[in-house]
């Protein structure tokens, strides 16, 4: 977890005290000024730049030594000696007084630390380390300096003049976020490009003018099996442009950190043994947000159409007559097999592969076991831990070797994927010890596991 608090702070015409005069201070000058702070400076020997903006009245030279008297009416200080005592009586004094201290290159006497920032007034970036690695992130910030256009700063100057109009003529939040989603990515962009700023205007007053409301929609969108980079890239959209969004009980943190940060976010999953939200509620909630105008996503693990009951909610769509449409998602039986190093077909081993649930309606017919039976497949069972034994015992039965390897993958493609291998006779005590969510193989290729596996320990 993060130590810091990441915060803008508005220096303008607010005291800074710099002890220090030298270049490394210089620089930290420097980035106050541009803040509009007012700087105070404590040094015995300024260098040649700070020394000509005491000469040009930017900065106060108010001392030649540190005196903590000094502390008390600054909003911060900033210390840039050389000296090691110094700096530690420096911070000393600022935490006394509750005041803002960084000492620079010494982490453990900072209350704050400066972050790398990209700047695109009035747009700014600011990226950290937490001062662990500060050659990573100089490396990060060239990497975004080059992909982010430096024209974006006029296009946010531009928006902030007609924020007042736009929420005036737009007094629901949510169209006025879908105005500007579309401003931003039509012909007004290209204008401030460039810099045709007064076509750039007209283009911003026309569409604001035309602006119709849009209905609501829904998105079925797959997470993936649990690794965030696994999201395709329609799903990263459709999840940071939803108004709302309705998730499973096992979608990651990771994932969910990705969704818009004004979304709203709902659980409405089930879990054994857990509260959950029926289906048919869950249903309800989707037409009712999308009946209000909101950009829904139902976000489900996985992908929605394996297991995942999204047929049964997309018919319920289609009655109300609620526009929607399907992201489908990497399914468990692709995603944490092949983060296992288990192939689901193999020329050697397997010609086909099956999926099933363990977890069937109770007024639905008995499972096909002669043919889940057959060898050179590879059978995928989701859901099976609860009912290993039951499986276990109808594969054999119907002819299944009890010798089969088999693998049970908990926590499939996350950092703390298992996988517990054995034969189809040690399936019931292998389930005991996998942790839900679990995922059950069954076949040759399972046991290609120890030789092909890659991800984590």
């Amino acid at each position: 977890m993060s130590s810091y608090y990441p915060i803008f702070a508005d220096l303008n015409n607010r005291p800074a005290l710099v002890v220090g005069g030298g270049h490394v201070a210089a620089r930290k000058i420097a980035s106050l000024l541009k803040a509009g702070a007012q700087v105070r400076v404590a040094a015995q020997v300024l260098c040649e730049e700070v020394t000509q903006w005491v000469k040009e009245g930017r900065i106060s030279h108010i001392a030649d030594t540190f005196q903590p008297g000094q502390l008390n009416d600054v909003f911060l200080v900033i210390g840039a000696t050389d000296n090691a005592e110094l700096n530690r009586q420096i911070a000393s004094e600022a935490n006394q007084r509750q005041k803002l201290v960084n000492i620079v290159d010494t982490q453990e006497l900072c209350s704050f630390i400066l972050p790398s920032v990209i700047d695109r007034a009035p747009i700014q970036i600011a990226i950290s380390s937490q001062g662990t690695s500060p050659v990573l992130i100089r490396l990060l910030r060239e990497k975004l300096e080059a992909l982010i256009p430096h024209h974006l700063g006029e296009v946010a100057s531009l928006a902030g003049k007609w924020r007042d109009q736009v929420k005036t003529r737009l007094g629901n939040i949510t169209e006025r976020r879908r105005f500007w989603e579309s401003l931003f990515a039509s012909r007004f962009n290209t204008l401030v490009e460039n810099g045709q700023t007064r076509l750039a205007e007209e283009e911003l007053e026309q569409q604001l003018n035309g602006h119709t409301s849009q209905p609501g929609e829904v998105t079925l969108v797959g997470a993936g099996p649990g690794d965030p980079e696994l999201l395709t890239l329609k799903a990263l959209q459709a999840i940071q442009q939803a108004d709302i969004v309705l998730h499973d009980a096992l979608i990651s943190d990771e994932i969910l950190e990705l969704v818009r940060r004004d979304a709203i976010r709902e659980s409405v999953g089930k879990r054994a043994g857990a509260h959950s939200v029926a289906q048919e509620e869950t249903n309800q909630r989707l037409v009712k947000y999308a009946q209000q105008g909101l950009r829904v996503v139902r976000l489900k693990g996985g992908d929605p159409f394996v297991f995942g009951r999204g047929a049964e909610e997309l018919e319920v769509l289609k009655q109300a007559q609620i526009p929607f449409k399907v992201i489908p998602g990497i399914t468990a039986a692709l995603g944490a097999t092949a983060y296992a190093g288990i192939p689901l077909t193999h020329r050697d081993h397997a010609q086909t592969a099956m999926f099933i649930t363990g977890h069937c309606r109770p007024d639905g017919s008995e499972l096909e076991w002669k043919t889940l039976a057959r060898g050179k497949q590879t059978l995928v069972i989701y859901m099976g831990t609860i009912k290993a034994e039951e499986i276990s015992q109808n594969l054999i039965d119907h002819g299944r070797a009890s010798t089969t390897p088999v693998a049970i993958i908990s926590h499939g493609t996350r950092k703390n994927q298992q996988v517990h291998t054995g034969t189809l006779a040690q399936l019931p005590e292998l389930a005991k010890l996998a942790q839900a969510p679990a995922l059950i193989v069954v076949g040759e290729t399972a046991g290609l596991h120890s030789n092909l596996k890659w991800f984590g320990e």
